[in-house]
């Protein structure tokens, strides 16, 4: 399946990742980014789009570095004076699992599809397929999600392809029947999806396979995968084959697991890969962002 012209839609922060009792590193991430990342070394120069609002202040300029450094278009990106990226601190545990510490209250990404925003959901007239997350629809307040969500409407009325991370972070919504009915209303906009059994769990009270796979397949999505972490994954479009994990992976950081497993997939998807295929490209990358510190693994 040719995705054609890509567009990324989310938002960038400033990563603070611990390196030692007083040191850490700076860097650029956040969920779709590090997809489009991902997506971008793998497809080459020109395929992909990243859209976000940014300030214009200096940690904005570091934002729009990294997204040029990575051969990410940027011409859909918002510059929104007096604002400023959203920035997050990592810490992980001797098993390399990951917990975050947010400060994203002035984030320009948050106004992305506002009035005082010159972004708006035409951007999708130049492209042939988009992918967004939960956390893409959680940040954006109801009336910018609303015209989002119309925009996904006319996308896909004239043969675009809506690719849906269902990232669940409870702390970005007011409440989780909020959640709840945003998710499914975007799931149901979607063509591809990537669900994870623990967000599945937390936003729906229960995490077993089967009645998460029933869930997407009543809603019409049957592309993508079910990512059940150390369980490894399996796909949503009818087969229901299992990948397992592979015994012995190094686990370092966790971090960006699920961003880099759906970039490997969509790529295989692209270059015409069956689902096999699709899985074990996905989880081969995953398992070389995880075995390194951070969300993105050098050039």
């Amino acid at each position: 399946m040719q995705l054609g012209r890509i567009a990324c839609l989310g938002e960038v922060m400033i990563e603070v990742a611990r390196t030692g009792d007083d040191a850490a590193r700076i860097g650029v991430a956040g969920d779709t980014f590090n997809t489009a990342v991902y997506l971008s070394r793998a497809l080459g120069p020109g395929r992909v789009a990243y859209v976000t609002a940014l300030g214009t202040d200096r940690q904005s300029d570091r934002i729009l570095d990294a997204l040029r450094a990575e051969a990410l278009d940027t011409s859909h990106v918002d510059r929104l004076p007096g604002l400023m990226p959203g920035l997050y601190l990592i810490d992980t545990d001797a098993r390399g699992e990951r917990s975050f510490s947010y400060w994203r209250s002035t984030s320009a990404a948050r106004h992305m599809f506002s009035k005082e925003s010159g972004l708006t959901p035409e951007f999708l007239d130049g492209f042939d397929t988009l992918y967004l997350s939960g956390i893409s629809i959680a940040i954006l307040d109801p009336a910018a999600r609303d015209r989002l969500a119309d925009g996904l409407e006319r996308f896909r009325a004239r043969g675009g392809k809506v690719a849906f991370d269902s990232n669940y972070r409870a702390i970005l919504w007011p409440d989780i029947a909020t959640a709840r009915t945003q998710m499914a209303r975007f799931i149901a906009a979607s063509d591809i999806a990537f669900p994870s059994q623990d967000d599945e769990a937390a936003l729906s009270g229960t995490g077993g396979v089967t009645s998460i796979l029933d869930r997407y397949a009543a809603a019409g999505v049957r592309q993508g995968a079910l990512k059940c972490g150390a369980d490894g994954a399996i796909a949503l479009d009818g087969s229901r084959l299992h990948r397992p994990a592979r015994p012995g992976v190094r686990v370092v950081d966790t971090t960006a697991a699920g961003d880099s497993f759906n970039a490997g997939f969509l790529a295989q998807m692209d270059r015409g890969g069956d689902i096999s295929e699709c899985l074990a490209a996905a989880a081969g990358l995953a398992e070389r962002v995880i075995a390194v510190r951070g969300a993105i693994l050098p050039r």
